[in-house]
């Protein structure tokens, strides 16, 4: 068999990367491969049908998913019933597990077979959401090596197939040449700004990340800042960073990239960045951080209660201590973020010991996911 259909949704920026990069191996089996559903520009560029674009799930935390819970809803039970008509013989549901799990389970009981690509962080939290995994899908394609075991005691299979950005992302990027590209000098000290890739992070992180910014370059002076920022939300960047004082261009500064987030890791000597998956790009350019996020109250209240470790960073998780500084919610000020930033800068060896600790990590992650997770696939195809 050469065709095959497949159904899926990927939210987000971080989930149709790694749809993206699956996509290449299910196309190496199945060169006729038909996909279509949700999804973003690097699903399209492996031939991917997108119904829908991906950044209409792009919406973190519990309020913010009210205000747009009806639209949400409604793309669901449309994308649910076209698909129940078509009957492809698979669906794939990326990350995005709120939206993904409820449709996983409608086409589960239909006969339709569900992998869902990313394993829901039942543990950092949400650990009830368990048996909502095991009766939505057959099989879960995980992240991170320690997944597998943990959903096998809930009698869900699953299989490791490392993450993709491991491979993505070189052992040792090129910070010179990354740095020629946007113009900065070698010896430039540089930070990344990373405030989410969403309208609602930009809305509660920029103007605390870029008034930390400020106080770090005024400590430091010559501190140029990059900021790599998607087209869309370019102008609120830019009006952020004028709020703040912060200036755009020589004399302030602070240069926006169009995009650019991986050549901004390769180029900057520590980033400032939002809790996500960024933080593990970062880690695996071997870049020390400080974390930080900010959300609704309520939200923030209700995933507060809902945590079962100690940390929010990808990094942190990993490795098990806190290994880089988070600064979550009210303790996110700019002058805690500042000060953060600039412990890393007057501390070199510290710098040097996290970098170490982030090449051993990348080693840990680095498998050839779209081989293995197509591979994962053809066996719940023929089961």
């Amino acid at each position: 068999m050469t065709g095959l259909r497949v159904g899926m949704v990927a939210g987000e920026v971080s989930g149709d990367l790694l749809a993206g990069l699956m996509l290449t191996g299910l196309k190496r089996r199945w060169p006729d491969l038909q996909a279509y559903g949700i999804g973003g520009p690097q699903m399209a560029a492996q031939g991917f049908e997108a119904l829908w674009p991906h950044d209409k799930l792009a919406v973190r935390g519990y309020v913010e998913v009210l205000r747009h819970y009806r639209e949400i809803v409604g793309i669901r039970r449309q994308l649910r019933d076209r698909l129940l008509a078509d009957r492809p013989p698979l669906f794939v549901g990326v990350d995005a597990p709120d939206f993904n799990l409820d449709l996983e389970a409608d086409l589960k009981a239909r006969g339709i077979r569900t992998v869902h690509f990313v394993c829901p962080s039942i543990w950092a939290w949400r650990a009830g959401r368990i048996d909502k995994i095991r009766r939505s899908v057959d099989h879960v394609l995980c992240l991170f090596p320690f997944e597998p075991a943990l959903l096998a005691q809930h009698g869900i299979a699953a299989t490791y197939v490392g993450h993709p950005l491991a491979d993505v992302i070189p052992a040792q990027a090129d910070r010179a040449a990354a740095r020629r590209v946007l113009g900065l000098d070698e010896g430039d000290e540089v930070l990344a700004v990373l405030p989410g890739s969403r309208t609602s992070e930009i809305r509660y992180l920029a103007d605390v990340f870029f008034a930390a910014a400020l106080r770090v370059q005024r400590a430091r002076p010559g501190l140029k800042v990059i900021v790599p920022a998607l087209p869309a939300l370019r102008a609120d960047i830019e009006s952020a960073a004028a709020r703040v004082g912060l200036g755009v261009g020589a004399v302030g500064g602070l240069q926006i990239l169009a995009g650019q987030s991986h050549r901004a890791l390769a180029a900057c000597d520590l980033t400032l960045i939002a809790s996500g998956t960024a933080t593990l790009e970062a880690a695996l350019f071997k870049r020390p951080m400080v974390i930080a996020y900010r959300m609704n109250a309520i939200s923030w209240q209700i995933m507060k209660r809902q945590a079962l470790q100690p940390w929010v960073g990808l990094p942190n998780i990993l490795l098990q201590d806190m290994a880089v500084p988070e600064l979550l919610q009210s303790e996110a000020t700019p002058e805690r973020l500042a000060r953060a930033v600039l412990d890393w800068l007057e501390a070199p060896a510290k710098m040097a010991a996290v970098q170490q600790r982030f090449a051993q990590l990348h080693t840990d992650l680095r498998r050839d996911t779209p081989t293995l997770a197509t591979d994962a696939i053809a066996q719940v195809l023929q089961a």
